[in-house]
């Protein structure tokens, strides 16, 4: 049933499962779901909004999205381009990590752990600032590098997922009066937004694994809410959890703006391509076909000729001589990813349409799936 990110929320909230997974297309609403569901756990005040993005740790909700990203920001030198520092905000978050217990080596373990070992991150006296230094193969060591942007989104969750480890460590110890700290007493909910997003397929299965093992060892009464736009992350963490301990959904987003949070009930993962095999016939029935839409077919083509063995997915395409098919070139160039996620619902033009609705008809013919929209 269709309703408001808010009734999701709620929804949510309610469930007594201890893990929530949650699958959605990127600009569904993932992100914009965290923060609802964070203001429902603590409602705020209109005079503490001003405050709200430096205080992404609650007394009863640790969340990890987009928004935990803005607390570090590069400070380049950009008059001589030399010694660029990741700076961290002033915030609760980095705080209690960083300050009060001490966690800058398991970063650095994490970090490296999904990056490389020779890249090292050093933290200023007072935490308010990293820089990294890279070992070379001569052991030559280049300071003061500025990292990539995968880099420092891994980075980003290597603290996050420091604090979380420390946070299932503290509270497994039943007795409140026992823990070594009393910070994370009132802690309810953990909502972890797709950290996935700049991680090759080895780093990312390695931690799915390592995220799963993690909430699978919390003993206490914490409730995890993990969402996702990856497919093998979702289906990995599917795997790893025990069937009676979580409850998985589909986040879906109509064009009316309402929502609707779909049960999956099956014990298997779904079948991603024929998901989006399913979401694309839909779309073209309805007329309702934006950029995106060329992403579903190209994944769906990828998945494809890997199945059947081709060397590129454009094979798969109704062939036309010349240096680069027509069809290939057009969907590399309206699927290729725009900067701005506001582009990728931009609806098509009528000859985009036609285009795309003949080539899922010729898939359709030509490797006998079967249509799901009748």
């Amino acid at each position: 049933m269709a309703s408001s990110l808010t009734d999701i929320a709620q929804q949510l909230k309610k469930s007594n499962k201890k893990v929530h997974l949650i699958y959605a297309f990127n600009g569904t609403g993932k992100t914009r779901l965290s923060r609802e569901f964070k203001d429902l756990i603590v409602p705020k005040t209109e005079t503490e909004k001003d405050a709200e993005e430096t205080k992404l740790v609650h007394k009863k909700i640790l969340y990890y999205n987009a928004f935990t990203e803005d607390l570090f920001y590069w400070d380049n030198d950009l008059e001589f381009d030399v010694e660029p520092k990741l700076k961290i905000q002033p915030n609760s978050f980095t705080q209690w990590v960083l300050q009060n217990q001490g966690q800058d080596q398991n970063i650095t373990t994490s970090f490296q752990q999904y990056t490389n070992e020779k890249l090292t991150p050093k933290f200023s006296s007072d935490f308010s600032e990293v820089t990294f230094s890279y070992m070379r193969g001569n052991d030559e060591v280049s300071e003061n590098i500025k990292i990539s942007k995968g880099e420092e989104s891994n980075f980003i969750w290597s603290v996050f997922y420091s604090l979380l480890k420390q946070v299932i460590d503290v509270l497994n110890v039943a007795e409140p009066s026992e823990r070594e700290t009393s910070d994370f007493d009132q802690l309810e909910y953990v909502f972890i937004d797709d950290p996935v997003s700049s991680l090759d397929e080895n780093h990312l299965i390695e931690l799915a694994v390592n995220l799963a093992q993690l909430v699978k060892s919390s003993t206490s009464s914490i409730k995890f809410i993990i969402t996702t736009h990856n497919p093998l992350f979702y289906n990995i963490l599917h795997n790893e959890f025990k069937k009676d301990t979580f409850k998985k959904y589909v986040l879906k987003k109509y064009e009316n703006g309402e929502y609707d949070l779909v049960s999956q009930s099956s014990d298997s993962p779904f079948s991603y391509h024929l998901y989006l095999k399913a979401e694309l016939e839909k779309a073209i029935e309805t007329g309702f076909l934006h950029k995106y839409h060329f992403n579903f077919l190209r994944n769906i083509l990828e998945k494809t000729s890997t199945f059947l063995g081709y060397q590129s997915w454009a094979e798969l395409l109704p062939q036309i001589a010349g240096s680069r098919n027509p069809y290939e070139a057009r969907i590399i160039n309206i699927s290729s990813h725009s900067k701005h996620s506001g582009d990728e619902i931009v609806e098509l033009n009528t000859d985009d349409k036609r285009v795309l609705s003949y080539l899922v008809k010729h898939i359709n013919e030509t490797y006998r799936f079967k249509s799901i929209v009748s």
